[in-house]
């Protein structure tokens, strides 16, 4: 297939006319079969992702420590300094929540990590996805017209993020999924709560975001509409958690005065300037 990216990986299709196959598992019961295997294929997807976003802040860090306008470094102009500690924040965060999840796999005999998992991978393979495609459009638009030519790396990372959204089911499958698990295997909600709770009293934004979140969940009209927005609002939960009981305390600090209360604007680069910043962005420059 000529595909708009993932050339490397060829993809094509065949057609099985009167084929001899064996049943794997009962009659009925295919996706329910079919499932473990998917649900190692999103954390695929997701592993995936947090490494485009790696590869793409990466990128732009050490271009812009090089690159000069106006008489001074890209990567020490305010704005490009926010923009630099956006990204950089949404990687880590990604990155984070990517291990623990692969950490839930590697502890799969355990009852309750299997049910963090089951959820888990569905809310994360929803979220990263779909945040990759934005961090490596905004790492692209920091090389201005050099990010946007094949000799550079950035238009491959640019036409490889979206397929990790599409691959093992799209947005909309994977919202879906969440509010499945939750509907049909009640402990996997319990899981997902206990590991964001863990947190509690570390963050009192993250505290109220939680509360908050509980109570819509109880909500039970027109969950279905809902579900993109509920799923996000989880995702970053999670994060949140995560980042305040392993992460970098600055990372943690700007993660949730960002994306759990919100005092940002939609692009990247809308955060509280801060001297902290600089110290985030070194965090994911390349030291050559």
């Amino acid at each position: 297939k000529d595909k708009l990216g993932n050339r490397s990986n060829a993809s094509s299709e065949i057609e099985l006319d009167n084929a001899w196959a064996v049943m794997v598992g009962e009659e009925g019961r295919g996706v329910r079969t079919i499932i473990e295997m998917v649900n190692h294929t999103r954390l695929d997807c997701v592993i995936g992702s947090a490494s485009l976003m790696r590869h793409a802040v990466a990128q732009a860090t050490l271009h812009t420590a090089h690159r000069s306008a106006f008489g001074k470094l890209l990567s020490e102009q305010p704005l490009m300094v926010n923009v630099l500690a956006d990204l950089a924040i949404e990687s880590e965060a990604t990155t984070i929540l990517m291990m623990r999840l692969a950490g839930a796999f590697d502890r799969a005999s355990d009852p309750a990590e299997a049910h963090f998992r089951r959820i888990g991978v569905a809310i994360a393979k929803y979220w990263t996805c779909k945040r990759a495609i934005a961090v490596v459009a905004e790492a692209l638009e920091c090389h201005g017209g050099n990010g946007y030519v094949e000799e550079s790396i950035l238009p491959r990372l640019y036409r490889e993020a979206p397929l990790n959204s599409i691959w093992e089911g799209s947005g909309n499958v994977n919202a879906l999924d969440v509010l499945r698990a939750m509907q049909r295997e009640p402990e996997t909600l319990a899981a997902y709560l206990g590991e964001v709770e863990t947190a509690r009293g570390l963050d009192a934004r993250l505290d109220r975001a939680v509360d908050l979140l509980k109570r819509s969940l109880a909500n039970p009209d027109q969950l279905e509409s809902r579900a993109r927005l509920l799923v996000e609002q989880m995702a970053v939960l999670l994060q949140g958690s995560l980042l305040l009981r392993h992460g970098d305390p600055a990372v943690a600090d700007l993660f949730c005065a960002s994306r759990v209360a919100g005092e940002r604007g939609h692009a990247f680069g809308t955060l509280e300037a801060g001297p902290e910043l600089k110290s985030v962005i070194a965090r994911h420059r390349p030291r050559l």
